[in-house]
């Protein structure tokens, strides 16, 4: 092997542990920390209301690096940074699990 195809190689494992990991999420347990979610984006994360996002049938990575972004302050939305201010990772995780196993406005499942 060639110090080239090494150093390539080594870049690349590099590259995938810089990559944050989603906590493996419970959808059960998501599902029992989601009722004040649902004042918002509704009890399967599909609002009825243009004003809040569907977050029903998302991609749970997705939403987890969301919800991390609201709690690091990253995205800015005043309700949403209150809302998993207190939260765990595993929190986000389960809340992310749930809302992703959801039927979403344009899937079929």
């Amino acid at each position: 092997m060639t110090m080239r195809k090494i150093a390539g190689a080594a870049l690349a494992l590099l590259s995938l542990a810089a990559l944050p990991a989603i906590a493996a999420g419970d959808p059960a347990v998501g599902k029992e920390k989601s009722t004040v979610c649902a004042a918002c984006h509704g009890p399967d994360g599909n609002s009825p209301s243009p004003e809040f996002p569907r977050i029903g049938g998302q991609y749970e990575e997705y939403l987890y690096q969301a919800l991390l972004a609201y709690k690091a302050g990253k995205r800015k939305n005043p309700i949403m940074m209150a809302q998993v201010e207190k939260l765990s990772p595993a929190d986000l995780g389960d809340l992310a699990a749930y809302f992703a196993s959801q039927k979403g406005l344009y899937q079929k499942r």
